[in-house]
């Protein structure tokens, strides 16, 4: 009895220390469609990106508005970087988000700038140790398009405080870029004409990309409708790019650190690479220092 007994007493210790684990394990997938949201709204808290008179017009039911620009700054002249980490808990702390809630990132998705607000907001949520957070397919544009149910009427969150655990090897910076070159796996998700060094964008200082790097645009990620492919999909496009090798370090760039977190969500939250970490200066800060190595 007295074994039986410690046991028993030993069982309940384990359960209670792997007890934060369980709570914050993910369980929903990272990307879901209109169908599985309508049928979960009560389980979840949507997060609506768009901007305030869109929201107003109409939102799916029960989601709070944090428009875009709240989630990705200007910093000096770095456009989309992460506010700083108490700013951003007042963010999280503000939209009722916990480090246990079950977060979907709605934006619409009628241009590919559109389309990527979802995903970095949702990398950014990764980054501050929300756990669960997921990528509606087509966006509020598929909802509305699939005859969902549309709301008018704002929502406003009880604040709470915000303690989760910041995920900081989500995000590099340029001189860790540097010191991994040609150690690692360096991917470029602009579109190939950028990549190959025959387009830039004005704020981009020189042509071409990080030396070493691959291309995986991001626009492949998505069917016509701007609804994501599969995984299955997105896995016979990404592996042959990034390798099978789901433990090896990956960094992942753009422009200005925006693009670029479609394929980290991907990569890490869908497909199941471990290591995959953000160059949130990208190209912008990458090609204005004459020390940083580039390649047609």
């Amino acid at each position: 009895m007295k074994r039986e007994r410690i046991l028993k007493i030993m069982v309940v210790i384990t359960f209670l220390l792997l007890l934060p684990c369980l709570s914050f394990a993910r369980v929903i997938e990272p990307v879901v469609s209109t169908d599985w949201l309508e049928q979960n709204l009560s389980k979840v808290t949507v997060v609506d990106v768009r901007k305030v008179e869109e929201y107003k017009a109409g939102h799916i039911p029960g989601a709070v508005n944090v428009f875009y620009g709240t989630w990705a700054i200007k910093k000096g002249d770095l456009l989309n970087e992460l506010p700083a980490d108490d700013d951003l808990k007042d963010i999280l702390s503000s939209a009722g988000i916990e480090p246990g809630s079950l977060v979907v990132v709605v934006s619409k998705v009628d241009a590919p700038p559109d389309r990527v607000d979802a995903s970095r907001v949702a990398w950014t949520l990764r980054y501050a140790g929300v756990e669960n957070v997921a990528l509606l397919s087509g966006g509020y544009n598929k909802w509305v398009n699939d005859k969902k149910p549309v709301s008018t009427e704002a929502v406003k969150p009880r604040s709470k405080p915000y303690k989760g655990k910041f995920n900081k090897e989500y995000v590099i910076k340029k001189n860790d870029v540097m010191s991994r070159l040609g150690k690692v796996v360096i991917v470029d998700v602009r579109e190939a004409d950028f990549y190959n060094g025959k387009k830039k964008l004005d704020f981009v200082a020189r042509l071409g990309r990080i030396k070493g790097a691959v291309n995986l645009p991001t626009s492949l990620m998505y069917e016509k409708d701007a609804t994501y492919k599969t995984k299955n999909e997105l896995s016979a496009i990404a592996t042959p790019v990034v390798g099978a090798d789901l433990s090896k370090e990956i960094i992942i760039y753009c422009d200005t650190g925006k693009f670029c977190t479609g394929w980290w969500f991907m990569l890490h939250d869908s497909l199941g690479y471990k290591d995959v970490k953000v160059y949130d200066g990208s190209m912008m800060e990458w090609a204005k220092d004459p020390a940083a190595p580039i390649e047609p």
